[in-house]
């Protein structure tokens, strides 16, 4: 089976969607959004500002 780096791990909406794309290799856990004819990534952070990483996340 092949390693994928980058894995969804939450879809909301159809026309407007969110995800949460999970680094594999770090944990560390970005939201996509799509609405229409824009979209964005970002990492998401922690209340000091860190990197959020998925708690359930093993190497």
């Amino acid at each position: 089976m092949e390693n994928k780096r980058f894995e969804t791990i939450y879809t909301q909406g159809k026309i407007e969607t969110f995800k949460i794309i999970r680094d594999n290799e770090t944990g560390v856990m970005y939201m996509f959004h799509y609405a229409g004819p824009t979209s964005g990534l970002t990492v998401m952070v922690d209340p000091d500002g860190k990197p959020l990483v998925d708690k359930d996340f093993k190497k």
